[in-house]
């Protein structure tokens, strides 16, 4: 199995539960925020739906400014599930186009000027991963405060449980 089949298998199992958690979140709950510090729920899932469209650009590009990247505005539970699904799609697409080779080519991360990461794509490629992964859990706890059930993403959860 290549490095980028490892990828697609991964990405089409987090997106699974990426997208049960997506599917709970309520609508009119959008500008929620947990705390001042933290980021509204909009700004939580735009960004959880959008991370596997990073992908693509890694693949496809060499560099990406993330002061240029333009921000969707997401407003219902029904935009941010086609959303997830289009950036999902467009990621596993990517992924089945590239080779192994693509992934050892360096890629840059700035700030404007400011240079933040320069990686191999595989790199980058497992970051997006973990940036997932990480984002997803930060959205239960969120979904947790304001008493949402939980779905299971490795397994049951409490609430699927019945605990």
């Amino acid at each position: 199995m290549t490095t980028t089949q490892k990828f697609i298998e991964q990405m089409e199992q987090e997106g699974i539960s990426t997208r049960k958690m997506l599917s709970v979140v309520p609508d009119g709950k959008f500008d929620w925020q947990p705390h001042p510090k933290s980021m509204t729920i909009r700004k939580l899932v735009t960004h959880l739906a959008e991370i596997s469209g990073w992908v693509t650009i890694t693949l496809k590009t060499d560099r990406l400014d993330v002061a240029a990247q333009p921000e969707e505005t997401i407003n219902t539970r029904a935009e941010l599930l086609a959303y997830f699904d289009e950036m999902q799609a467009m990621g596993l697409d990517s992924l089945g186009k590239a080779t192994d080779e693509d992934l050892a080519k360096n890629w840059t991360m700035s700030y404007g000027e400011r240079v933040i990461s320069v990686r191999p794509k595989e790199d980058v490629l497992r970051m997006c991963m973990s940036q997932i992964i990480h984002h997803r859990a930060q959205l239960g706890v969120f979904l947790r405060l304001l008493d949402v059930p939980i779905p299971g993403t490795y397994g049951p959860s409490a609430d699927e449980m019945g605990m």
